[in-house]
């Protein structure tokens, strides 16, 4: 074992020619804002602050406002922000709980994320505010860097690991919570398949366990994992978590534990023709969809509204799904697949109406539909289906708005 998570770690981590070469951009950037800015200091930020990045990363710089000054001009730091940036660098400015910037250096991206200089989570007067206190709790545990590595890319691995709204996910600040905790990887990995319903993380033990569900807003305990945040003990810091990723990890860490094996880390990204395999004696219906030109967790969140959309719409017709899923890639298409039991159905449907004991209802239903028949005691209606083959559904469904407001193109692929 302990060879195995060694190769891993070898695997997994940034060359230093990658960190040199990624830092020296950030540095580049820092410098010059701190430079000429005013009443702020720009800072890295994220993974690249805490050391736990893994083997392909885009860096955050935390531009860090004077507190005092801006405290009660939180909401124009964006503003100010922008104005200082334009003169000195070719940005883009993206919507976020506050918006943030992007500069991009060659085959970088970076992100400049204005906000306030605050010493304890009660000044925040935005959630990102608080990042850099998260850098600081997992800088205390700098011998566990190589296990966070380790639990973050397991989690990816699995494909539950983002905390945006179209992931539902663990955050990467969860994963660290939740490897220091534990200890190491290996000992999270072996308590996962015991975690229960509302199972409580809480590292500086800020709580009782059973005070926790009385004295945090039940609002924030909706997930079936609860993670007290090190930094902010009023807020569960694994709210996005739902109960499909839950589930899924725990299947992962148990399958892990039987039999270890490096697969367990590898990222693999179903194609076309993987999931054309594994329903080749179903009826498979594919899109390729192009996300918006927004935000990622903005785009995404639009896509998977549109992919719920079709899904409800074909459940609606009669159509059984045997198996449906996004495949989310932000940067160029993503793939929608439905794997139906039957893609064709009879081009009539018998509606149920009311028992004949009911006469009036009868009566009223008879009212309703041209042909009716009985059977069980019961009346029913022959009616016409809107849509008989789920295909033609599907090219209506993506002209509607629900779809085309939330995807730039999209398209039937098989």
């Amino acid at each position: 074992m302990k060879k195995l998570l060694s190769e891993v770690i070898n695997e997994i981590k940034p060359s230093n020619e990658y960190e040199k070469e990624i830092l020296g951009k950030a540095n580049n950037i820092i410098y010059k804002i701190n430079k000429n800015i005013k009443d702020a200091k720009a800072v890295l930020g994220g993974s690249g602050a805490k050391g736990t990045w893994l083997k392909t990363f885009d860096a955050d710089v935390f531009v860090k406002f004077n507190y005092n000054k801006f405290k009660d001009k939180s909401d124009k730091l964006s503003d100010n922000l922008e104005k200082f940036l334009k003169k000195n660098f070719k940005i883009t400015r993206l919507h976020g709980s506050r918006d943030y910037f992007q500069i991009k250096k060659g085959k970088f991206t970076f992100e400049i994320v204005p906000i306030l200089d605050i010493k304890r989570s009660e000044q925040a007067k935005n959630i990102t505010d608080v990042s850099p206190l998260h850098s600081n709790f997992v800088l205390k545990h700098k011998k566990l860097i190589d296990e966070m590595r380790l639990t973050k890319q397991f989690f990816k691995a699995a494909d539950v690991y983002g905390a945006e709204s179209y992931i539902r996910g663990f955050s990467g600040y969860v994963c660290e919570i939740l490897t220091v905790y534990y200890g190491s990887f290996l000992k999270l990995i072996r308590a996962i398949p015991k975690w229960k319903e509302k199972t409580v993380i809480d590292v500086k033990k800020f709580y009782k366990k059973k005070n926790v569900f009385t004295e945090i807003n039940k609002s924030k305990l909706t997930s079936p994992l609860i993670v007290i945040d090190p930094v902010q003990k009023d807020r569960n810091a694994a709210a996005a978590l739902d109960q499909e990723k839950f589930e899924v990890l725990k299947h992962r860490a148990k399958e892990f534990s039987k039999k270890p094996s490096k697969k367990f880390f590898e990222i693999k990204l179903l194609t076309e023709n993987d999931i054309i395999k594994k329903f080749q004696k179903n009826k498979l219906i594919m899109l390729k969809a192009k996300p918006l030109n927004k935000k990622e967790d903005v785009a995404g969140a639009k896509m998977l509204k549109a992919f719920h959309f079709i899904e409800k719409n074909l459940i609606f017709n009669g159509f059984n799904i045997i198996e449906s899923d996004m495949l989310w890639h932000a940067k160029t298409s993503s793939l929608f697949y439905y794997a139906l039991e039957k893609d064709k159905l009879p081009k009539t449907i018998a509606i149920p109406g009311p028992p004949l004991k009911i006469k009036r209802h009868v009566l009223l239903f008879k009212k309703s539909h041209k042909k009716t028949f009985v059977k069980n005691k019961r009346i029913f209606a022959i009616e016409k289906r809107k849509f008989s083959n789920a295909r033609d559904l599907i090219k209506n469904i993506i002209k509607t708005t629900n779809v085309k407001d939330n995807i730039n193109k999209i398209e039937i692929i098989k």
